[in-house]
Parts: structure tokens; C-alpha cells; sequence
């Protein structure tokens, strides 16, 4: 008899092991970085992520003792935890570096719909909706992705259980070791990382903070002292005065006391006094705190005409919806003629009417044809030439208030317009043979000292066409206020700069500044150190008052 031997079973080839450690790896640096991303943008580096994240040895030694499902549930619901974490931290990290804030999950979801018109008005609607779209589905995929990683890894360490509590509790002491000692690679950002209870904690905070913020601008909100006010007991110390507001575009205090920054500014500013003084204006200036920085000029625009504190999005529509009495309400209400000249704004501006302006100009009704300068088409210069021929000096007017955002200063800092003649503007096209001139292009923050520099002269470029306009077309009915919006990005400023914003009043008629000699403002169009500082929200209420009768 042959006996036949069993033949061998061949089973299907198993997955290759270093492709299976590919995947692993894969997934702890997804997690690792995860954990242990900075804060802002300008700590990113590969030293910043040398660190030893806690969150990570607590979310190992969960995985260790629970039960094999229950670990497993635990590590699916923290992947996915973690990749909205991630998300809220890049989020995080875009209005830090814009806006010199992060993000407040209550006030700033009002933010989104600006973001999507804004995207809407400059690539149109397909490309809105298909950036939403791509938005979402990166946020999907992301959680996806971190849950299989994070269950991948809790499938891997779970069979080795001992090695991989002594493993948690060595570096749970190097963990405290690193803590205690405040170690750094680079600062502020420590070793012993905690980013990610930071964050939940930061936010845990913001929360009540904004909502108790909320509140106390609805309470001030219900309240106006100035509504129902007759027009005959508002301004009559202006009365016959043409009232001209101008916000200077991050316009901060930076610009006036930064030493990288000043240089290019207080010549301007000193030079413009002795100027002004010549032509027998005289001015006094100080410190307005804006409520923003970095962007969201509008919000500046609502504080300083309202007297309220409009700090976020949601704070604006509120505003933006309301009958709350405004500078130039009231100097409508007091018989001036209003008017808004906006060379940022394209087509129609539903929120202007709550500023009650009779007429406001966009950019399309002020016939520039010149070359373009930067993200705003319209040099300063022009802008007060289009104000002149509009409103200024229109025949048959009366008195006028006028409110003019100047945008050349607004970032990226160049190209910056140089000066032409006032009386050859025309149409702007004059401005077209600046476009032969070697353009330094749009300024990144990869170049703080460059950035720095045409922040500086931009802002100078600004302040010079506006005393160069005063002495041109201003007179004893001049009343000229100018101010900053808000300081630029924390990219020029640095972390931690104030809020503050310069802020001038000038005029020929000296019964004009005498209404304010209680104020405290110092002579010039330079605020010192030492010069006052108000909430910009309180303007409005110091203006009436200072100008009643």
C-alpha cells in the first residue's frame, strides 16, 4: 500500500511587513503632530515639534487598562475628537495671525457668510459653494482618517501591555521633569506640550466670557441717550462747518512708536503739522483702543459712528439692523448734508443706511481709470480728488459731513502710489506711468523687516496726501477728524501690541478746537506716549456733547 502524503496548505500571502509599519508610522506622526501643534503660525518649525505631548501618554494608558472594545471605542471617539480640535486650531491660528485674536466659537460662526460672500463677489457663486464644499469634505475625511489611525494604534500596543505601561509611566515623569524645569526649543512653545488641553480650556473659558460680552452690548444696545434727540440741540457749535471723517487704513500705534516703523511715519506727521500751521490750521490728537486688529475695518467704522463696542460679526449685524443714532445721523438730523465716499466698497452697500448718508460713492461711481495699486485699485490721492469733485465742490451745497475710508495703506503694503500733481489727475490715469516703476510686489510674511518698511510708507503716503488735500482745499468751514481703524497685522505689530489707534482733529476756526480744550488732546497731529487714551466707543457721546450748541 502507498501512503500519500498530505500536501502542504498554502494560505494567501499576508500583508508585507514593512508595509505594515509604513501605515503605523503613518499614523502616530498624524496623531504626534496633531497633538502637538503650536498655537500660531510663526512658532511652526521642526523644532516646535520636538515635544512630548501628555495628552498622548494619557490617551495610551486609557487604551492599556480598558477593556479590548471599550479601548477601541475610546481610541475611534478621540481620533475624531482630535481632528476637530485640529480643525479649530488652524482656525485658531488664521485669526491670531490676521486678527491678532483666535477664533470665539460663539461670536465669529457670523464670520463664515462674510467669507463665503467675500469668495462669492471675487470668484463668483460656483466657486463659493465649491470652496464650502471642499471645506467640508476635508473636515470629514480628516476625522476619518484620524479615528483608523488612532484605532490602528491601539490595535498595535494593546498585545503588549507591560512594556507599554512601564513605556506611559517613564515618560510620564520625563513628562512632570520637563513641566517643572519650563523646558523650551523654542519659545514660548515648552517641551512638555499640553496643547490640546490648552485649547479646550482656552475655549471652555471663551465661551461664557463671550456670551456675558454678549449681553452687555445688548444692554448698552437697548439704551440711547441720544435717540429722539431734536436736530435744533445737536452740533450747533459746527454749525456752517463741512465735517470731513477719514479712517486711515491700520493706522496704528505702531506706526507712531514701533523703531523699525516710525522712522518713515514721524517725519510725515511732524512735517505735516508745520505745514497745517503755515496754512493756519491747528490740531490736537490722542489714543483711540479700537475694539479689533489686523482686519474687520467695518467693525471700527460701526464703534466709532455708534458709540457702541461692535467687536465681532454677529455684534455688527445687530448694529447694522437697529435705529442706533450715529455721528452722521445726527448731523443729518442737525441739517447737513451726508455722504459716504468708499473706494473699497463695489455696488450696492445695504449697511449704509444706517448711517443715514444722503449719497454714498463706490468704487464704480468714482471714474477711476488709472493703473491698479495693491488689492484696493484706487490711490488715496484720487479718492480725495473723486470727494472734492463729488461732494466738496459741488455747486449749490450746503453744509457737509463726509465719511472717506483711505485704503492705501491697507495690506499687502504695495505697490504704494507716489504723489501726483492735484490739478492733472483727471481720471487716474495719470497714475499709469507708476506702473514702468520696479514694483516690489506684494509683501509676505516671510519678511517682517521688509513688511515693517512698506507698512511705514504706506501709512506716510497716506497722512502726506491727506495734509497735502487740507492745505489744497481745506478753509475756515474745514473741520477735518482722522483716525487709524485698527493696527495691522500682529505679523507687523508682534504678539501682545496694543489696540490703540492715533486719532487728530483738524481745524482753522480755533472756536472748533477751544469746544475740546477739556480733553486733554495734545497740539499736533503726533499723539505722544502720554496722550490720552479713550475707547473708540466713546467718541460719539464726547463728540455731541463737546459740539451740542
Amino acid at each position: 500500500m502507498t501512503t500519500t502524503l498530505p500536501r502542504p496548505v498554502r494560505t494567501a500571502p499576508s500583508q508585507p511587513r514593512h508595509r505594515s509599519r509604513l501605515l503605523t508610522a503613518g499614523a502616530a506622526l498624524l496623531l504626534f503632530v496633531a497633538l502637538v501643534l503650536p498655537r500660531e503660525i510663526g512658532q511652526l518649525g521642526p523644532a516646535a515639534f520636538l515635544r512630548l505631548p501628555v495628552e498622548g501618554l494619557v490617551a495610551a494608558l486609557l487604551v492599556l487598562v480598558l477593556p479590548p472594545r471599550a479601548g477601541r471605542r475610546a481610541a475611534t471617539a478621540g481620533g475624531v475628537l482630535l481632528a476637530g480640535l485640529t480643525v479649530l486650531r488652524a482656525i485658531d491660528m488664521g485669526f491670531l495671525a490676521a486678527l491678532g485674536r483666535p477664533f470665539d466659537p460663539i461670536a465669529d460662526w457670523a464670520q463664515v457668510g462674510s467669507g463665503v460672500s467675500f469668495v462669492e463677489d471675487s470668484a463668483g457663486s460656483v466657486a463659493a459653494v465649491a470652496a464650502v464644499v471642499v471645506a467640508c469634505l476635508l473636515a470629514v475625511a480628516l476625522a476619518v482618517l484620524m479615528a483608523l489611525s488612532a484605532r490602528r494604534l491601539a490595535r498595535v500596543v494593546r498585545p503588549h501591555r507591560l512594556t507599554g505601561l512601564r513605556t506611559v509611566a517613564v515618560l510620564a515623569a520625563c513628562w512632570v521633569t520637563l513641566a517643572a524645569l519650563g523646558a523650551q526649543l523654542v519659545a514660548p512653545v515648552p517641551l512638555a506640550s499640553r496643547s490640546v488641553a490648552s485649547l479646550i480650556t482656552q475655549k471652555a473659558q471663551q465661551i461664557p466670557q463671550s456670551i456675558a460680552d454678549q449681553r452687555a452690548f445688548a444692554a448698552r444696545f437697548a439704551t440711547d441717550p441720544y435717540r429722539g434727540v431734536p436736530g435744533k440741540d445737536l452740533l450747533g457749535g459746527l454749525r456752517g462747518k463741512d465735517v470731513l471723517v477719514t479712517f486711515v487704513e491700520s493706522y496704528g500705534r505702531s506706526a507712531v512708536e514701533d523703531p523699525a516703523i516710525a522712522p518713515s511715519v514721524t517725519p510725515t506727521l511732524d512735517d505735516g503739522t508745520r505745514r497745517l500751521a503755515a496754512s493756519g490750521f491747528s490740531a490736537r490728537s490722542a489714543w483711540l483702543t479700537s475694539p479689533i486688529a489686523g482686519g474687520g475695518s467695518w467693525m471700527a467704522h460701526a464703534t466709532f459712528q455708534s458709540g457702541l463696542r461692535v467687536s465681532n460679526q454677529k455684534q455688527f449685524e445687530q448694529f447694522a439692523g437697529s435705529d442706533r443714532v450715529t455721528l452722521s445721523g445726527a448731523f443729518k438730523e442737525a441739517g447737513w448734508e451726508t455722504a459716504a465716499v468708499m473706494p473699497g466698497t463695489s455696488g450696492p452697500w445695504p449697511e449704509g443706511r444706517v448711517y443715514d448718508f444722503d449719497r454714498v460713492h463706490p468704487y464704480e461711481s468714482l471714474g477711476y481709470r488709472g493703473t491698479a495699486f495693491g488689492g484696493f485699485h484706487t490711490p488715496d490721492q484720487y479718492t480725495l480728488a473723486a470727494y472734492e469733485r463729488l461732494e466738496h465742490g459741488r455747486p449749490g451745497r450746503g453744509p457737509l459731513m463726509t465719511e472717506i475710508p483711505l485704503l492705501s495703506s491697507h495690506w499687502p503694503f504695495g505697490p504704494i502710489p507716489q504723489p501726483v500733481d492735484w490739478s492733472g489727475i483727471g481720471d487716474g490715469s495719470v497714475f499709469d506711468a507708476q506702473s514702468h516703476a520696479p514694483d516690489p510686489g506684494p509683501v509676505g510674511y516671510d519678511d517682517p523687516l521688509k513688511m515693517k518698511a512698506e507698512y511705514g510708507r504706506s501709512i506716510a503716503y497716506s497722512l502726506d496726501t491727506l495734509v497735502s488735500y487740507l492745505q489744497l482745499h481745506g478753509d475756515d468751514d474745514t473741520v477735518l477728524v482722522f483716525l487709524g481703524d485698527h493696527q495691522p497685522t500682529p505679523a507687523v505689530t508682534g504678539s501682545g501690541a496694543s489696540k490703540d489707534v492715533p486719532v487728530t482733529i483738524v481745524a482753522r476756526d480755533p472756536t472748533v478746537l477751544d469746544r475740546i480744550s477739556g480733553w486733554g488732546w495734545q497740539p499736533g497731529l503726533k499723539p505722544g506716549p502720554d496722550a490720552p487714551v479713550w475707547r473708540m466707543e466713546d467718541v460719539r457721546d464726547r463728540f455731541l456733547s463737546a459740539f451740542a450748541r
